[in-house]
């Protein structure tokens, strides 16, 4: 593959990315947008067999497809950097290196999965990760299915469950009532996100509720679940169980951005630490998708030096961090979920690491060490985010190469680091 070179790079082609990608091409200036996914649209507007995307979403994806200036390159890994203002990515046919002028790293989040006895049985998985599978092509069609969790992604998984013949038996969230009520007495403040709670209102919603352990032998056939004051066991053929999102900042800490609370720290016009590197969406700080939209068009006119019209969406910025302020409060996890998981329960599911044997090290990279922790197909992602959850760990710093890749890209990474 050969080499590309472009003003701005976008790592990233979710709500974020796309509107970093428009605002940046007003200026004239050549922009390639990055996405390990195989359409644009990231998780929140993830595309497939089953999905009818917003008018909104083909509205981005209409846009970039029209700009001459602005190209797309989906199923694309970012492997490392590889010299000044140069990054090394892998696709289907190769790798490459990208050599840019200004980058803005939209990389969004994932979710977060705390372990709990019976996680890893098949029939369980993250709340957004049945989402992608259903929007996949999987059939859920008469199943029972049990969502739990916390925040308002948990809603709009049920919503899927129901659209794709699914049957929610339980949808279990862990904030309590009170805090939901002022939660919901707020909304009014944001009228699009106040209408879309009523559409995606659903009758099993219980409040101060969470799966205790899910059940079954070689696949699950039912969870324990504290429901409100009682503790309740439920038969279900799939658990949907995601504990809220966790930026993407892996990327951001290999490029030496700064990073506060668990998210890439952006000024006003959201510049990193660190020069002509800027950050927007989900990796900045969890915000959801009006956010994100915002705070990408503000980095892309920012980096094309078009500061007048970044200034103009700054109010509209500043309302939309209200509503994830609000979020966050409300939605704050119940320190008793650090509790859940006994000492035999995996921490590490790729390679059967129990907490047991990672809580007798001092920190991650010790317990990578000694117990294979971490080196299995997620690179810790989610294991590593687990035990910065559960056993207060600090976030581990990413190693090169970001993603498993192939021989023939870690040598041409070895060749860039030597000529650099």
């Amino acid at each position: 593959m050969s080499d590309l070179a472009c003003d701005v790079l976008i790592i990233g082609a979710g709500p974020a990315g796309l509107a970093a990608a428009c605002a940046a091409a007003e200026s004239g200036q050549s922009v390639l947008v990055l996405d390990d996914n195989l359409r644009p649209g990231g998780q929140i507007w993830r595309d497939g067999p089953n999905v009818a995307l917003p008018a909104l979403a083909l509205q981005y994806r209409q846009v970039i497809g029209a700009l001459s200036n602005v190209t797309l390159l989906n199923g694309v890994k970012i492997v490392a950097q590889c010299g000044p203002q140069k990054i090394l990515y892998e696709d289907a046919a190769g790798s490459g290196r990208v050599d840019y002028q200004a980058l803005i790293l939209c990389c969004g989040a994932r979710e977060l999965l705390l372990p709990f006895p019976g996680w890893t049985l098949p029939g369980v998985t993250g709340a957004g990760g049945l989402q992608a599978q259903i929007k996949q092509g999987l059939s859920i069609k008469g199943e029972r299915v049990a969502i739990a969790g916390s925040g308002p992604l948990l809603l709009a998984v049920a919503a899927s469950v129901v659209k794709a013949g699914g049957e929610v038996v339980m949808l279990a969230e862990q904030a309590p009532a009170a805090r939901l009520a002022a939660f919901a007495g707020g909304l009014w403040r944001w009228p699009v996100k106040l209408r879309q709670s009523f559409s995606l209102f659903n009758r099993h919603y219980r409040p101060d509720s969470y799966v205790l352990k899910a059940l079954g032998e070689q696949r699950l056939t039912a969870i324990h679940i504290q429901k409100e004051a009682r503790e309740v066991t439920l038969d279900c053929d799939r658990l949907a169980c995601g504990f809220g999102l966790v930026a993407n900042i892996e990327l951001a800490m290999l490029l030496g951005c700064r990073i506060q609370n668990d998210a890439v720290a952006v000024d006003l016009y959201q510049q990193t630490s660190q020069p002509q590197i800027y950050a927007a969406g989900e990796c900045t700080g969890i915000g959801g998708s009006e956010l994100a939209l915002t705070e990408g068009a503000i980095a892309g006119y920012a980096a094309t030096g078009n500061e007048e019209q970044a200034q103009a969406l700054m109010a509209q910025c500043d309302k939309w961090r209200r509503f994830a302020g609000a979020v966050a409060r409300t939605f704050a996890l119940n320190p008793v979920l650090k509790t859940l998981a006994t000492p035999e329960t995996l921490l590490c599911r790729c390679e059967d690491v129990s907490l047991h044997q990672c809580s007798e090290f001092a920190d991650w990279t010790a317990a990578k060490l000694g117990s294979r922790c971490g080196m299995g197909a997620c690179q810790g992602k989610i294991c590593a985010t687990a035990a910065h959850h559960l056993l207060d760990w600090p976030l581990p710093a990413p190693r090169v190469p970001l993603t498993p890749v192939r021989v023939a890209t870690l040598a041409r990474l070895g060749r860039s680091e030597t000529d650099g």
